[in-house]
């Protein structure tokens, strides 16, 4: 009796992994589906609700102005102009999405995570310092300064940045293999929660000075963003 047991509880724990290793953006069941915000409009059901495959037009696949830099004007000199499923609805079940990043002289895209996606960047004009962090235990950074035409892969799910070194204006388009990626930018996160993270877990967890939690806090909080 015992090793039926045993032996259900095996099958159940492989196919529970098996399945979150096959986990990725729903497929397509049908030629299109393009994302539909009324439901009482809808046909279809596959990761969003989907306009009636006989109404799509050309407008559900498209979507201008990549060509145009965005608003660096922030504390982090950096703006990235999203293109997803909310941007250009025939994305839904189609698994990509892009991006533009512009950067100013030092500008940086601040360490972040994309939790349903990786991510390949090319840059278009300048130079970038870029890397990604593996995994505990190991936590090796993975870096590389990148020129004007050079790619560079970040894998799902880990930290990575960009930052422009140059003295020039830099530009980069990256893809990603998810309609909706997502994004947890890492200190906006962290210190600006909310609610707001106890500051007794802050504090211990990054070996800070309560005060230093604090200013942090308040740096990042909502009302400062």
């Amino acid at each position: 009796m015992k090793k039926g047991v045993s032996f259900l509880v095996t099958v159940a724990l492989i196919a529970l992994v098996s399945s979150l290793a096959s986990a990725s953006d729903p497929g397509p069941l049908q030629d299109t589906c393009v994302a539909i915000d009324e439901p009482s409009d809808a046909v279809f059901v596959n990761g969003k609700f989907c306009k009636d495959p006989k109404l799509t037009m050309a407008e559900d696949f498209f979507s201008s102005g990549l060509d145009k830099p965005g608003n660096t004007s922030n504390q982090v000199r950096s703006n990235v102009t999203t293109v997803n499923v909310d941007k250009i609805k025939g994305l839904n079940t189609l698994g990509i999405s892009i991006v533009r990043i512009d950067y100013e002289p030092y500008g940086q895209n601040p360490p972040h995570t994309h939790p349903r996606a990786s991510e390949i960047l090319t840059v278009l004009e300048g130079t970038l310092y870029v890397g990604f962090v593996t995994s505990n235990p190991e936590n090796r950074l993975i870096s590389k300064v990148l020129n004007k035409g050079d790619v560079f892969v970040f894998p799902i799910g880990l930290i990575h940045f960009q930052f422009n070194v140059g003295h020039t204006n830099a530009v980069a388009i990256a893809g990603l293999n998810s309609q909706n990626p997502g994004v947890i930018t890492i200190a906006k996160a962290v210190f600006g929660s909310n609610p707001p993270i106890n500051t007794d877990i802050l504090t211990r967890a990054f070996q800070l000075d309560k005060n230093v939690v604090d200013d942090l806090q308040s740096r990042f909080s909502s009302d400062n963003n």
